[in-house]
């Protein structure tokens, strides 16, 4: 029998007697997604076309003409002129057959010593890495305007919430702070994952290594990797970078979906704290007095989506023997669409945070309501020399007391007061005070606006560190 046209420009064709089912094969192809990873996959060609010059594999003429071939391969992506097949299945192919139909023979050998599964998990790497770093810049962008913000308000009162209910007092400045400590274990956790990425597989061939010498030092510094990979199986077949990735865009956007809650509360009629700029929000279709916070509300339901690609990955590797499977074709479009939303919501926080205009008279008065200043009580009892325990219930008789009054506890009574202890004087309506409670917490981690803004100025020396 003879064969098929069509497997034989397949450039795996030749032991295949008949053409690929044309469902099978839009079913199997990957170009219309893992095209993003062309100047990748044209970045690791070089360094691999200038290692297997420099073995003696291919001649200096050779790889000049694979340079030049690449380069305008390059060219034809950048401009939107490369003509990508579905035939060709995936990145790579498209690429090599490009580069052949420009350069002929040279083409051909260019894939000596390699193979798709060492490349695509060369490229896969590679491309993370690009996005990680972009990842990390905007991510510390988003600090920067945080910590400014907060910086701006270290002595802004609002109220501190356990259980949604009011606490203590605390500064605004100190609560974006707190956000600020969840965005740096986000940036800590983002680099681990980029270091242990960033390891080059190229040179693992299928799964076996490859009979041809190599210089895997070679391309692994020519690409910018701190080292090769050190087993082939391993090599081709682990995703864990990407499912790490994912799980550090899942812990991200969990903290940016708790900010976005907090965020939509605030600007709510009930809580009135903040104001967002308009072109951060929309309004409704049918009530003309409604200002939604879209920009929140769609980062903290963006979240869902990126902890399912968490899922699809790990369900994706958890029964896959070694080494590659065609399984691991799915791997990309979660990762892929895992790095653009989390792209996506951290500058969209980036540009919005900054401008948010906290409205600090509403946020003192809510401060006020809930007898807020009920353990500085409590603190002022012990200093006196009562025991806490004693303290915590004469203090929760005054409460009770000032709810049957209608009144806060600084409006009771001196006189009121001492008749739940005699250790009570003048001097408590000084700890009674909003000013005086966040004041009195004066210590490293504290909320006194003293070391808030301490706290601020280490956090932006922390981030501007990093350029």
């Amino acid at each position: 029998m003879s064969k098929n046209t069509d497997s034989e420009n397949k450039l795996w064709g030749g032991r295949f007697n008949e053409p690929t089912d044309a469902f099978v094969e839009r079913f199997t192809a990957s170009e219309s997604f893992d095209r993003r990873m062309a100047e990748q996959d044209i970045r690791g060609s070089l360094a691999h076309a200038k290692m297997l010059c420099d073995q003696g594999i291919l001649s200096a003429d050779e790889l000049k003409s694979i340079e030049t071939g690449l380069a305008q391969v390059k060219s034809d992506i950048e401009s939107g002129n490369f003509e990508w097949s579905v035939s060709r299945e995936d990145v790579h192919m498209n690429i090599e057959a490009a580069l052949t139909a420009i350069i002929g023979d040279a083409g051909k050998k260019l894939h000596t010593g390699r193979s798709r599964n060492d490349q695509v998990a060369t490229d896969i790497r590679l491309w993370l890495r690009d996005q990680t770093d972009s990842i990390a810049a905007e991510l510390s962008r988003l600090q920067l305007g945080l910590i400014e913000l907060a910086s701006n308000n270290a002595g802004t009162i609002m109220p501190g919430f356990t259980h949604l209910q009011s606490a203590q007092p605390v500064t605004f400045g100190h609560h974006l702070l707190a956000w600020n400590e969840m965005l740096e274990r986000d940036y800590a956790r983002l680099q681990d994952c980029r270091a242990r990425l960033n390891q080059s597989p190229l040179g693992a061939a299928a799964l076996a290594g490859t009979t041809y010498p190599i210089d895997r030092n070679q391309t692994a510094k020519e690409l910018g990797f701190d080292a090769p990979t050190r087993n082939s199986l391993d090599s081709v077949s682990d995703r864990d970078f990407a499912i790490e990735f994912c799980s550090v865009a899942s812990i991200c956007l969990m903290h940016l979906s708790r900010m976005s809650e907090e965020l939509i509360l605030w600007t709510s009629s009930q809580f009135d704290f903040i104001d967002l700029p308009d072109r951060f929000c929309t309004g409704s279709s049918i009530m003309p007095q409604k200002k939604n916070p879209d920009v929140p509300e769609l980062v903290r339901g963006k979240s869902g989506r990126v902890f399912g690609h968490l899922i699809s990955l790990l369900t994706l590797m958890k029964s896959q023997p070694l080494a590659y499977n065609k399984d691991n074709q799915e791997d990309k479009e979660p990762l892929f669409d895992a790095v653009d939303t989390l792209s996506d919501c951290l500058r969209a926080f980036a540009d919005m945070i900054p401008v948010i205009q906290p409205k600090s008279d509403n946020m003192r008065k809510a401060a006020a309501l809930g007898f807020s200043t009920a353990t500085d009580l409590a603190d002022y009892l012990v200093r006196k020399g009562l025991p806490f325990r004693d303290a915590h219930e004469v203090v929760g008789s005054a409460v009770a007391s000032a709810i049957e009054a209608n009144c806060g506890l600084e409006e009771l009574s001196l006189e009121k007061l001492q008749g739940f202890s005699g250790l009570i004087d003048q001097d408590v309506f000084e700890v009674l005070t909003l000013e005086g409670s966040v004041n009195a917490r004066d210590h490293l981690g504290g909320t006194a606006p003293a070391q808030v803004s301490k706290a601020a100025e280490s956090a932006l020396k922390l981030v501007q560190s990093r350029s």
